[in-house]
């Protein structure tokens, strides 16, 4: 039995492909491919390869041509690659089909995201939420899993245990999803308990697309230890700290990450997550302004936050973290093209972004703490204002010792 005993997890060599359509044009689709390389390797794979194919629209049998589909397993069979991940969700058809090709593990898009979300899920709350999504995700996807035992022909004699197993597999997966929602509807009382045991205090959420710093700002502004890195989704139980500025006290919470496609599993599992951001009386949009597409990223987060938090209408200040990292090209004197968004400079952003949101809007460096005084006074201002309209009387406030002392205290 030793084995099969797996004491060292290897690195799994894998390839990406995607695919150009009209509404998705080849720049869009290679820059969807590089943050689908970076969750490869945030769930511990190497991508190895790019495979992009230009297509009205995805093939319902295979996802990419023919053509392109036989490109691949060539190229698989001479590097000994074993994993393949799609961009997009593929139906259980396309995923049967081009397992049976390539004769390799396939994902798509959700399925990593939801072996990332399971790889970082720490708490018993967060692992039923990902063990909700999972199951959910797995239902429709049964059939593809008892190839071997389904029937193939008609006929006597032919009529084989396959689909009876799938029956059975699907009653357990759909008792086991109805025990993790009772079980989910426990932890969502229990929070909201929580929540109203807080008190009536002013609730700030930090949002954002994935990466962007959200739990390295909260651990700055608390200066608690909430659990950072480089990666997506590090960050997936929502964390509440009671943070004082000057004579201020507040609670800030760090919420999971929203990311493009994010599945619709997640997003029904997760709601819970989500209520934190609901309830909020501020949110601190953070935005990784180092990143080409954070404009986009800004878009994605206003209209999740929109469809599943119903939160548009919330005072809202945007956060642009990551300036040390932030780089762009400066044009020649001599060069007459037209310029992009590469060649746009920091303080054009800033002086754009600061009249469109009325002020509303602060760029800062977390990891370097750069310009984190300024937004400690808006934070300030804003929240006063809230608190002022709750608590007329200065409930909650705390005793001013030093008019001088504007630091953040445990």
């Amino acid at each position: 039995m030793k084995e099969f005993i797996l004491t060292k997890q290897e690195t799994e060599r894998t390839i990406l492909v995607g695919i150009i359509t009209q509404a998705q044009n080849e720049a869009k689709a290679n820059e969807y491919l590089d943050e689908l390389a970076f969750l490869a390797e945030t769930a511990g794979a190497e991508p190895v390869k790019k495979f992009l194919q230009r297509l009205e629209y995805p093939n319902p049998t295979t996802f990419v041509g023919a053509g392109k589909l036989q490109e691949i397993k060539t190229y698989i069979e001479e590097n000994e690659i074993g994993l393949a991940i799609f961009d997009d969700d593929l139906t259980p058809k396309q995923l049967k089909n081009i397992e049976h090709e390539l004769q390799v593990k396939i994902l798509d898009r959700t399925s990593l995201i939801l072996d990332i979300f399971a790889k970082r899920a720490q708490t018993a709350h967060a692992k039923s939420q990902v063990e909700l999504a999972q199951y959910q995700y797995l239902l429709p996807r049964l059939t593809r899993l008892w190839t071997h035992l389904e029937r193939q022909r008609g006929g006597i004699g032919m009529r084989g245990p396959g689909e009876t197993q799938i029956e059975t597999d699907r009653r357990i997966i759909l008792d086991k999803i109805a025990r993790l929602k009772v079980e989910l509807k426990q932890i969502d009382k229990q929070k909201a308990i929580q929540r109203k045991n807080r008190g009536k205090m002013v609730r700030v959420a930090l949002v954002g697309y994935t990466n962007v710093g959200k739990s390295t700002l909260m651990n700055l502004l608390s200066k608690s230890e909430v659990f950072a890195e480089n990666k997506l989704f590090a960050t997936l139980d929502t964390t509440v700290r009671k943070v004082i500025i000057d004579n201020l006290p507040f609670l800030l919470s760090d919420t999971v990450g929203f990311i493009r496609k994010l599945p619709t599993h997640l997003v029904e599992s997760f709601k819970s997550t989500l209520d934190e951001v609901r309830e909020a009386d501020l949110l601190v949009h953070v935005v990784d302004i180092s990143h080409p597409a954070f404009e986009e990223q800004i878009d994605i987060v206003n209209r999740t936050l929109h469809e599943v938090c119903g939160s548009a209408d919330k005072p809202m200040i945007i956060v642009f973290n990551k300036t040390d990292a932030f780089s762009y090209i400066e044009k020649d004197a001599d060069d007459l093209t037209p310029r992009t968004k590469e060649n746009i400079s920091l303080e054009e952003l800033k002086t754009t972004w600061m009249a469109k949101m009325n002020d509303n809007c602060i760029f800062i460096s977390a990891k370097e703490k750069q310009n984190i005084d300024e937004l400690k006074e808006m934070l300030y201002n804003k929240v006063k204002e809230i608190h002022v309209t709750r608590f007329p009387y200065n409930d909650f406030l705390y005793q001013k010792y030093d008019d001088n002392d504007t630091s953040i205290e445990e």
